[in-house]
């Protein structure tokens, strides 16, 4: 019966390492969140859709949008049957899967973690827009000269910063370190003799 419960039952440095990670997880998702929702609040209030408040002359302008597809309009140009139905199960699938990564991936790796928080925090973002009005509010308009950007917001941006930090951590997991011999394949460390 003892080994039965050492095996199966977490020690409480375990769970407390997770109950950790769940704390950073939640309020770095819920400032991500925050911010991404109060944005859009803000632009909403001020602007109509199709409104524009130029930011950078020639560059940058606030344009208020709804995006009835994925990120960067993706989708938004096709009506298909049940369209914001389909977005919100395909953007909750993708959730599920990046929370269970994020609560199974190892201690230690900062830079995937924070990764993780990026990338949660924005799909939740576009997710409650999604959820709560049918498409999700985008208001980031760059361009130059007759050449836009697709808009986006708050949550998109988080999400390819995301992105950029888990292909970083990726990058340096594989990086050779330095100093170290490259290893050549078939021989295998022994000692002289």
């Amino acid at each position: 019966m003892l080994v039965w419960d050492s095996v199966t039952t977490p020690n409480h440095e375990e769970s407390e390492g997770l109950r950790r990670r769940v704390f950073f997880l939640a309020a770095g998702v819920s400032a991500i969140l925050a911010l991404d929702q109060a944005t859009k609040t803000l632009v909403a209030s001020r602007l109509v859709p199709g409104e524009s408040i130029e930011i950078l002359p020639g560059l940058l302008h606030l344009t208020l949008v709804r995006n009835t597809g994925m990120a960067f309009g993706l989708l938004s140009g096709f009506d298909i049957p049940f369209k914001s139905l389909l977005m919100t199960l395909l953007s909750l699938a993708a959730l599920a899967a990046v929370i269970y990564y994020a609560l199974r991936s190892p201690r230690g790796e900062t830079m995937t973690h924070l990764g993780l928080i990026f990338i949660l925090g924005g799909a939740f973002g576009n997710i409650l827009d999604r959820a709560r009005l049918g498409y999700v509010i985008d208001f980031v308009d760059v361009f130059y000269r007759d050449t836009h950007w697709p808009a986006f917001n708050v949550a998109d941006s988080s999400i390819c910063v995301g992105v950029g930090l888990l292909l970083l951590a990726s990058l340096r997991r594989h990086e050779p370190s330095l100093g170290a011999e490259p290893e050549i394949a078939g021989e295998s460390s022994r000692g002289e003799s």
